[in-house]
């Protein structure tokens, strides 16, 4: 007699699996009594039946070719195939943001363009195929770029900011303001479990899209909490979605019932009409349960008690499908079976024809949609000039123009840039807290919102998750978003949206899709003592670590008129994100050596002039006893330096102003330490993380570790108020006791 099989062995999915089969025979005896359900059309009924037959198969047929290391994911959507009713209810020009348990929805949205096929491209998906059509093989996503379905990470709810996002650039744009590439009455969908509800990104976009709506503005997105009750093994409070978000200001509530596709097909079409309709953000509370587990790997017996398991199985919304299809007489229970085994075998047929269709296999091919540079075309639209006539009108006349204007300070030339920005892009919209009427808390856009109007240069509400999650939504629709935030310290309260979301959007849509954006930030430190951490911070990092982010860091006037340029040409060629750090410390600085000697204030670059990606700015190229490497605060600081040491040891230095802090260009690095006897490089950033461990890593790598090597940085800690800073932060006099140290 055979030991019976311990609970941990017990194989859920084979017992999913075998419950629905038993289920059908027991309709077929007469043993379940079938009822029918009104509201839902018999055809709209049989295709979401069958919709949900093929996520679930899809889901069994990831557990059983994971063993075969054909599948490389098993994060499945049974229980949830009731969101085939969203699938259904909207239109395949909605842009959706989807929750990984999103295959009724997709089965169902296939059905939108003849000739697709859901079941292939969900195989090439799990199989990390090259020719996967959603990700090219990268990583297991839903997404389609002819369904409008924009692949996401499995972040925890990161997407809802976007989403919201997106929202508001539909009802921006709508009534022929601007392009969209979607309808006018289209809406924005995001789905996410119940669990990510509680994530403070989930919240921030709940909390703006209610702002939206209490200040009247249309905000039509649809957010879709599927809710299972459990996150992985975390039970969800009874009743908590509900208590907690149907009496939630400026937010529309809607219950659907997820596991019964008559109940909730009603419920669904009303919050649909609602969102499309009244333009308002919706909230769909859609019930469902979880069954299989979180992923394959899941025992869930290990954390949920067999009655609890047993439980989630009965609910299992197929079951429920079966019932209707039969009392309908739309289906006996023997062509169901039929119908699902036929499903069965094909998708392990095509399982199977997707491990044989080749995976990437070069980086090269790996990275190819992460970081595009069209150089020619970059370089041509750079040196695109705005419309004469149109600039004329944005400055005010002929003599008004900043190139016919003497010589100014960074923060005179970085609102000029930005003017001409918005007269060259239509399509460019300048937003952030304080940027409209204040014209940002140092000035710098003072005068955009008077030039273009309320509906190009605006404020948002303070919550940088959410100003970023707009430069997401509008740059899919079409726009070229030039984000502010107020302080870099403030970024990192965000940073996910960046490098979770926006720098990963053209990676994990092979291409297909892209969110560009020029984001500002006030940057580093230098402030005199005031403001303390969250004013001076000098951590970049952070920015650094992101994946496809370009960093720019202009020191002067000129150079930030044309790397702004370059950044939006970066943004409208290739689709690019960048990080544009402002240093505050310099934003009204004038003079270099000497009060009023008004060497630190540079003419503005004519229309065509930009900068060339990556390239440095060398100060006295013949120098060769010292190379001093820096950026931003640090290039006036390095030319006193190096005057210094000229006037009393003869020393020729040569000083770089690395601009480009992501990517570096480690040739032009490597060519001019090359070309001096010593190399010190100030980084006024710490010692760990910043710019100076890339710059001597760079050097030793190509054999320049040999030569006189120092860095100076600031001191591993926060910044404090008062005269303390200057502790921390790195200062001319160590600079120069570094470079007078190493040319002894």
């Amino acid at each position: 007699m055979s030991k019976p099989a311990s609970n941990r062995q017990i194989n859920r999915a084979e017992v999913v699996d075998r419950q629905f089969l038993d289920h059908l025979d027991a309709l077929a005896s007469g043993q379940v009594e079938a009822a029918d359900g009104a509201g839902i059309p018999d055809a709209d009924l049989l295709e979401l039946f069958d919709s949900q037959m093929v996520s679930r198969q899809l889901d069994l047929m990831a557990r059983i070719k994971r063993t075969e290391n054909k599948v490389f994911y098993t994060i499945g959507s049974s229980g949830h195939e009731g969101n085939a009713l969203l699938g259904r209810l909207t239109r395949h020009t909605d842009p959706a943001f989807l929750h990984y348990r999103s295959g009724g929805f997709m089965a169902e949205r296939y059905r939108k363009i003849e000739g697709m096929d859901f079941i292939r491209d969900t195989c090439l998906s799990f199989a990390a195929a090259k020719a996967d059509p959603a990700s090219g093989g990268r990583h297991k996503v839903w997404g389609s770029r002819p369904l409008w379905v924009l692949p996401q990470t499995s972040t925890i709810a990161s997407h809802l900011p976007k989403a919201v996002g997106t929202a508001l650039a539909i009802a921006h744009g709508r009534g022929g303001r601007h392009d969209l590439p979607v309808p006018d009455d289209a809406i924005a969908i995001c789905s996410f479990g119940d669990a990510s509800l509680n994530h403070a990104t989930a919240q921030s976009a709940i909390n703006s899209a209610a702002w939206g709506r209490h200040q009247n503005l249309p905000v039509p997105v649809l957010m879709v909490c599927e809710d299972n009750g459990i996150g992985i093994s975390v039970p969800t409070p009874t009743n908590w979605v509900a208590d907690s978000m149907s009496c939630r200001h400026g937010i529309s509530y809607h219950f659907a019932d997820g596991l019964d596709l008559a109940a909730g097909w009603q419920a669904v079409e009303r919050a649909v009409a609602e969102c499309r309709g009244r333009r308002r953000p919706v909230f769909l509370h859609l019930k469902t349960t979880r069954l299989m587990g979180h992923a394959g790997t899941d025992f869930e017996i290990e954390y949920r008690p067999p009655a609890e398991l047993e439980a989630a199985e009965r609910a299992d919304p197929l079951l429920r499908s079966a019932e209707l299809v039969v009392a309908r007489g739309l289906m006996t229970p023997a062509r169901i079976h039929q119908r699902y085994w036929s499903i069965h075998r094909q998708c392990l047929a095509e399982a199977d024809r997707a491990d044989g269709a080749g995976r990437i296999t070069s980086l090269k091919e790996v990275m190819a949609p992460l970081a595009p540079v069209s150089v020619d075309q970059v370089a041509a639209e750079s040196a695109r000039c705005p419309d004469p006539e149109a600039r004329v009108e944005a400055f005010g006349n002929e003599k008004l123009l900043p190139e016919n204007q003497p010589p100014r300070h960074l923060a005179i030339q970085i609102n000029r840039g930005l003017t001409d920005l918005m007269v060259k892009y239509p399509q460019a919209l300048v937003f952030g807290e304080d940027v409209a009427r204040k014209g940002g808390v140092y000035t710098v856009t003072k005068g955009l919102s008077k030039r273009f109007g309320g509906r190009r240069v605006f404020n948002t509400l303070l919550d940088e998750t959410t100003i970023l999650g707009l430069a997401q939504g509008y740059g899919a629709m079409g726009y070229l978003p030039i984000p502010e935030i107020q302080y870099l310290a403030y970024f990192h309260n965000a940073c996910d949206q960046i490098r979770g979301e926006a720098c990963s959007l053209q990676y994990f849509s092979n291409g297909q899709f892209r969110n560009p954006m020029v984001m500002r930030i006030a940057s580093l430190g230098y402030q005199k003592g005031f403001g303390g951490h969250f004013h001076n911070d000098n951590s970049i990092a952070a920015l650094r670590d992101i994946p496809g982010l370009v960093i720019g860091c202009p020191s002067r006037g000129d150079d930030a008129v044309m790397m702004l340029r370059t950044m939006a040409a970066l943004a409208e060629v290739d689709g690019r994100v960048s990080a544009f750090l402002e240093p505050i410390a310099l934003y009204m600085t004038k003079d270099l050596y000497d009060k009023d000697d008004g060497l630190w204030s540079f003419p503005y670059p004519t229309p065509e002039q930009s900068l060339p990606p990556w390239q440095p700015r060398i100060y006295d190229e013949s120098a060769s006893d010292l190379l001093i490497i820096t950026f931003g605060n640090g290039v006036p600081m390095a030319l006193r330096t190096s005057r210094e040491l000229s006037r009393q040891h003869g020393t020729k230095v040569r000083v770089m102003d690395l601009r480009w802090l992501k990517p570096l260009d480690r040739e032009t690095i490597i060519e001019h330490a090359a070309a001096c006897s010593a190399v010190v490089i100030f980084d006024e950033g710490r010692p760990d993380g910043g710019i100076s461990e890339s710059v001597i890593t760079a050097l030793v790598e190509a054999g320049q570790g040999g030569k006189p090597l120092a860095r100076v940085t600031g001191a591993d800690c926060y910044i404090p108020l008062a005269d303390a800073a200057n502790l921390v932060l790195a200062g001319e006099e160590q600079l120069l006791a570094a470079c007078r140290k190493i040319m002894a």
